[in-house]
């Protein structure tokens, strides 16, 4: 039950279908040589290794160009079987049983056989590599997975099984769609002689062995990646590769219409309103437009200071005030699309939310003066957190806009205060922040990837991250929930068994004893109270394999009496200490431990109790109808609590060379990707 509370992430959308996994037969397909060198682009300076578990790599040519996964991204976004053949959901959609092709080959000829998935999730899982993004990849939804990443259990224990060269078993914490998971690229295979040959420079194209319609010519960190043809690929029947011969992806840079125009590029973003309008002047017949799966919102602030905003009337009067038409239409020139929920026409959650705030400057006021503050006199100072103009070319426009009316509809003041790119990603998805003053954060809700569980659009995110005080609740709860998110480890606990980072500590039994002691009382209680909640949420929390807290304390047990020397002593306490209590996590958020999850049950907020329902309910289906629902629902309780106000949506505009086609924007990132399907006519 320790988990590690970050947003995630998060994100995915219309995962392929149960129905639509049978066999696929057929030729491999035939590829016409092209000498043209294609060049796109990925972020400026975000790209420090092509290694797949590593969440980075999602933004560069890993998944896809380099490796092929059981499953992965068709030339229309969808997901589509690649080195899987067909997937056969079991036990409800817990288990699944994944059959491969037999023709894979990696760039050296060697056949791609389940081991090689197998190796690679658990290298993604291990306990003493921190680099790894289990969280984005099928890794996490792996039954004891995260268990196994704490350092709970072993190996053995994981949910994957290889049954013969060209079959995997693949059960699972909850019931899901995964097929969506085994396309992103932290579910890619290695290959793993080369990785333990090489394993801190498998990647230098001397020694680079791939899977994928391309092999590694070149790459610099945070520079020039270049991809030339892999000899030795096999794809699925019907696939269509494109016919380029040599990819250059360079990183982004800031004047990337200018690039595209001057010949440098064959592809550009097109990401300020004008620019925009330069493309429509010069390139009109190059532009391409596509919806994102990202919305732009107002986020209640991660503030610790009282205010205003801590009264539902107020926030609800903000969110009636706002008129969301001339914001996307003029202000931002149709970059993006008007919305008053957490998706866009066609998303799959569209039909089941709906906004009970809808723009009515007059109500809006009379809310405004129920809540005691008429004509906004009272209200003070409120802050309206954005990114800079180097980090997004609309964040600051839109912002300014919003305040403009909120000061004309209610005479609030909002003050907009740009934000480093850094310290912005901390407000927003981090929880709790110190520092922060009282009002608003232009937020992003996204889908990250192709699969059911992200449909919400991080619309929860903040909420049943465990960062619980963020929302305004009586009594104790918010400043509890600091000890977690501004220290690096939890006061409470600290005062109870010491400081992990104490290495005289744990060295004796007698300093074991204690936290063992808690551990064996918080399971109790979390057992009980778990009892009580909806079946959904029970099953959600305990999946059938899931070793028992007796079982996991039993191997802590063993891990700390096995331990020879002081420091082996030292470390074995600390990973209990580390699943007792709670700890901060890099760059903001927190690892909420059995401790504090006893404080979160018996405290939390009525909302933060309803959310979390839904959410574990959300991730124990495998019904894409069923998931759809439960989004919608998280979305209108957080906008019904005025605590989340929906903007408009983003949409990806592209130039796009006329000799050029198969170029591919992710709907989850904006990104280039999917190279392999580039096309010269």
């Amino acid at each position: 039950m320790n988990r590690k509370l970050l947003a995630t992430g998060t994100a995915a959308l219309m995962t392929a279908g149960l129905g639509g996994m049978g066999v696929l037969l057929g030729a491999a397909p035939t590829v016409q040589a092209a000498s043209k060198v294609v060049t796109l682009t990925y972020p400026a300076n975000d790209l420090g290794t092509l290694d797949p578990v590593v969440w980075d790599s999602n933004k560069g040519p890993d998944g896809g160009p380099l490796f092929e996964g059981l499953y992965g991204i068709g030339q229309k976004n969808q997901v589509v079987p690649k080195i899987a053949t067909k997937a056969v959901p079991s036990q409800g959609g817990r288990v699944w049983t994944i059959y491969m092709r037999h023709n894979a080959r990696w760039s050296n000829g060697q056949p791609v056989v389940a081991a090689d998935f197998k190796y690679a999730w658990l290298r993604c899982l291990s306990p003493t590599d921190t680099s790894g993004a289990p969280w984005a990849g099928v890794e996490g939804n792996l039954l004891n997975g995260w268990a196994y990443n704490a350092g709970a259990v072993p190996a053995s224990k994981v949910g994957v099984q290889v049954v013969n060269n060209y079959e995997l078993k693949i059960t699972l914490d909850g019931a899901t769609n995964i097929t969506g998971l085994l396309a992103l690229t932290a579910s890619m295979p290695v290959y793993p002689p080369a990785v333990k040959a090489h394993p801190t420079s498998w990647l230098d194209p001397k020694y680079f062995v791939g899977d994928g319609p391309y092999v590694l010519k070149k790459f610099v960190p945070n520079g020039e990646v270049i991809m030339t043809r892999n000899p030795k690929y096999v794809g699925g029947p019907g696939y269509n590769v494109g016919n380029v011969q040599q990819i250059d992806v360079v990183p982004g840079p800031t004047v990337e219409v200018e690039d595209y125009q001057a010949g440098a590029l064959d592809a550009a973003h097109v990401n300020s309103p004008s620019n925009y309008s330069f493309a429509k002047t010069h390139f009109p017949s190059q532009i391409h437009i596509q919806p994102m799966a990202q919305v732009n919102y107002l986020g209640y602030d991660h503030s610790v200071l009282p205010s205003a905003l801590d009264k539902p009337l107020v926030r609800q009067a903000i969110a009636m005030a706002i008129n969301r038409k001339p914001i996307a239409t003029k202000v931002l020139a149709g970059l993006v699309g008007q919305t008053s929920v957490f998706a866009y026409p066609g998303f799959p959650t569209y039909k089941y939310q709906h906004n009970p705030y809808s723009y009515n400057v007059a109500a809006a006021r009379k809310l405004l003066a129920k809540a005691g503050y008429p004509g906004g006199k009272g209200v003070g100072q409120l802050y309206l957190y954005t990114y800079t103009s180097a980090s997004s070319a609309t964040d600051i426009p839109m912002a300014e806009a919003v305040a403009e009316e909120l000061k004309n509809n209610l005479g609030l003041n909002f003050k907009i205060m740009p934000t480093n790119a850094t310290e912005m990603g901390v407000i927003i998805w981090a929880g709790t922040y110190k520092g922060i003053l009282p009002g608003y954060s232009m937020d992003i809700g996204s889908a990250n990837w192709n699969q059911t569980q992200q449909w919400p659009l991080q619309s929860d995110q903040w909420v049943t991250t465990g960062d619980s005080g963020d929302i305004p609740a009586p009594g104790n709860f918010q400043k509890y929930a600091e000890n977690w998110n501004f220290y690096t480890y939890d006061p409470n606990d600290v005062k109870a068994w010491g400081n992990p980072n104490n290495t005289n500590l744990g060295v004796s039994y007698s300093q074991w004893l204690p936290i063992l002691a808690a551990a064996k009382k918080d399971m109790a209680f979390l057992t009980a109270w778990t009892k009580k909640q909806p079946l959904a949420f029970q099953q959600a929390m305990n999946p059938p394999g899931t070793p028992s807290g007796a079982t996991v304390l039993a191997n802590f047990e063993k891990s700390y009496k096995t331990a020879k020397t002081p420091t082996a002593k030292h470390a074995a306490w600390v990973a209990l200490w580390k699943y007792v209590g709670s700890y901060a996590a890099p760059g903001g958020g927190a690892y909420v431990g059995l401790n504090a999850q006893v404080y979160i049950d018996k405290y939390e907020p009525p909302l933060e109790h309803q959310m979390r329902i839904l959410e574990a309910e959300l991730g124990n289906t495998a019904s894409a109808q069923k998931s759809a629902q439960l989004s919608g629902e998280m979305g209108n309780l957080m906008m019904k609590s005025g605590l989340d106000i929906p903007l408009n949506y983003q949409r990806i505009v592209t130039l796009e060379k006329p000799f050029l086609t198969g170029v591919q924007s992710s709907p989850y990132s904006g990104l280039f990707y999917q190279y392999q399907y580039l096309k010269i006519k």
